[in-house]
């Protein structure tokens, strides 16, 4: 092979990591394995990753592309034998300035360490890590923290003692930074060590940063809370950990608390039920009557998790209590968040708990001024619903779905029609036509196109729900009518609602009751309903088409429609009856 082609794909690389123009640089990094397969591992390890070691560019952007094409670079340079050679330029790139490119670099080493074989990890790696742990900027130290877990259980049991010290003096970092990242990788490190280790050199380690000074440290400390509890048993959690716990709850800080409250509940898991309904309602309880309206968003995110791991005497006595004080909170975003959870404490309660104490909770928050908490309610009342049934819910909640279904806010209002059918299907028709026939049909003339698009596909839905002798009865005549509406947007409603019951209605009402209107709106004069007609007559000539006695009507009425609207003016009607021709063919 000539030597001169050889080099081209390694040249073309070097002129392109070179080149002024970011993007180039950029492609050459993103192209690297293709040019290590083309060098072959042999140049790939003596060329290629010295060079990147050499040209570490200055550019974050393609840094950050280099420290993750590195971490799957193994293969390319001939396995696992070879994985050491890729530390170096990853060691560069972990100790750089910005953060995502350190990150990346982390991660890649991270990948490559599993592979390593003891000898290596020894000879290459640990070096690494005591480097990076004592370089004399905070980057380099910073990264070093992510990359103990990994190599920890390769290492041999002497380097394990100096990897368990060596973290501790992160911990203890003069750099509020280095501590930061350390309390981030405390909790993977946790569960390498083995019980005996994480008790007598990681617990202290924990209750040090725990009671840093900088709340940045401590709120990271809630996860190692939970990830070292998860390592102990319920009698090792209560003796190591009910102090933290404690001055977690109480911590100055509302950004702590809210991190406390945010993981409460799997906290709840790590330490087990006991030590839950023992020594942590009293906590939670805490937490939802917080000053601070961020924590008590993040405690009623909890509620049902948490009451799942308590009695139901517990959750009476002293959660209900708090739930109702945060019906009414003063934070529409703390009422927001405990809409979306109240629904989860039904199946946990029964139906007579949930009648007595639940219900006038619904009805209040169903009534709440803030739409996104009125929102919230309406999307979780199927749980609710599972409970107690239909009727008692329909009974107590619907004069309040009503009036919601009038609602200022569209979203509150569409979150009603989808809600809609799974109603429909609980109260039976006779109540339906009673209580929501005329209410589902006002949606159809709502001034939001979203509300009449979604209230064309409830018909349908309804239709799939109480058959089609109903829908030819009740719906079909009003939809029908609107169709001769002075008004164009009722025109192109029955257009939208025909096309979308054609599913659920049989070929014989399309042919007795759709057709006639349809073809009376191919010469409608608003050029925007001539081509909805085209995109219904495509959708129509399917349910025809499947039977005999319908089928003729394709040729004999709607073929002809469609011709003659090929024709129209208008190059938006021509194009989508050509379409629906097309599909006829």
């Amino acid at each position: 092979m000539n030597p001169e082609v050889e080099l081209y794909p390694i040249a073309i690389l070097i002129d392109e990591l070179r080149h002024d123009d970011v993007s180039l640089r950029l492609n050459a990094i993103k192209r690297l394995n293709t040019i290590a397969l083309a060098l072959g591992p042999q140049r790939a390890r003596d060329e290629l990753i010295p060079f990147l070691d050499e040209s570490i560019d200055d550019e974050d952007e393609v840094l950050v592309t280099l420290a993750g094409e590195l971490g799957d670079f193994v293969e390319y340079i001939g396995g696992a034998q070879f994985a050491h050679i890729l530390l170096p330029p990853l060691e560069n790139l972990a100790a750089v300035e910005e953060t995502m490119v350190r990150d990346k670099a982390v991660e890649s080493l991270n990948k490559i360490c599993p592979v390593l074989s003891q000898s290596q990890l020894e000879q290459f790696y640990t070096p690494l890590l005591k480097r990076l742990s004592l370089g004399d900027w905070f980057t380099s130290r910073t990264s070093a923290t992510g990359l103990y877990a990994a190599g920890y259980s390769l290492a041999l049991p002497a380097t394990q003692e100096d990897m368990r010290k060596a973290f501790g003096q992160l911990c203890m970092d003069d750099t509020p930074m280095v501590r930061r990242a350390a309390a981030t990788h405390l909790g993977a490190f946790a569960k390498k060590v083995g019980k005996e280790h994480l008790i007598s050199s990681l617990i202290p380690l924990f209750n040090k940063l725990a009671q840093d000074e900088q709340d940045s440290v401590r709120l990271l400390t809630v996860t190692d809370l939970v990830a070292i509890a998860e390592e102990l048993s319920p009698e090792e959690c209560k003796t190591y950990f009910l102090q933290p716990l404690k001055a977690m709850v109480a911590d100055k800080s509302w950004r702590v608390r809210y991190m406390l409250a945010d993981n409460f509940v799997k906290l709840s898991k790590a330490v087990g039920e006991g030590v839950t309904r023992e020594d942590l309602v009293v906590a939670f309880v805490r937490l939802l009557k917080d000053n601070e309206a961020e924590v008590r968003t993040a405690a009623a995110g909890q509620v049902p998790g948490f009451a799942q791991l308590v009695d139901k005497e517990t959750i009476l006595s002293y959660i209900l209590p708090c739930v109702k004080d945060l019906v009414t909170d003063t934070s529409q975003h703390v009422r927001a968040a405990l809409a979306m959870q109240i629904s989860g404490l039904a199946p946990i309660l029964g139906k007579e708990a949930t009648t007595e104490h639940l219900l006038p909770l619904f009805l209040q928050l169903l009534k709440d001024e803030f739409p996104d908490v009125r929102l919230n309610i309406i999307s979780k009342l199927e749980t609710v619903n599972e409970v107690i049934g239909i009727e008692l819910l329909s009974q107590s909640l619907l004069p309040a779905i009503v009036e919601l279904a009038e609602d200022k806010q569209w979203r509150v209002r569409l979150a009603i029609i989808d809600y809609i059918p799974l109603l429909a299907t609980q109260l039976g028709v006779q109540f339906f036509d009673e209580k929501l026939g005329a209410l589902c049909m006002s949606w159809l003339g709502d001034s939001v196109f979203s509300i009449r698009e979604a209230a064309t596909v409830n018909l349908r839905k309804l239709t799939e729900v109480f058959g089609v002798d109903w829908a030819k009865q009740t719906i079909i005549p009003k939809v029908l009518a609107m169709g001769t509406h002075p008004n164009y947007l009722y025109r192109m409603t029955t257009i939208f609602a025909i096309t979308a019951m054609a599913s659920a209605v049989t070929p014989e009402v399309i042919r007795d009751f759709i057709l006639p209107t349809v073809t009376n709106l191919v010469s409608d004069p608003i050029p925007n309903i001539r081509f909805n007609v085209a995109k219904s007559i495509e959708a129509l000539i399917p349910v025809l088409s499947q039977n005999s006695d319908t089928k003729p009507l394709v040729d004999q009425q709607l073929k002809p429609a469609l011709v003659k609207l090929s024709q129209d003016t208008d190059n938006d009607v021509r194009f989508f009856s050509q379409k629906a021709l097309l599909a006829v063919q």
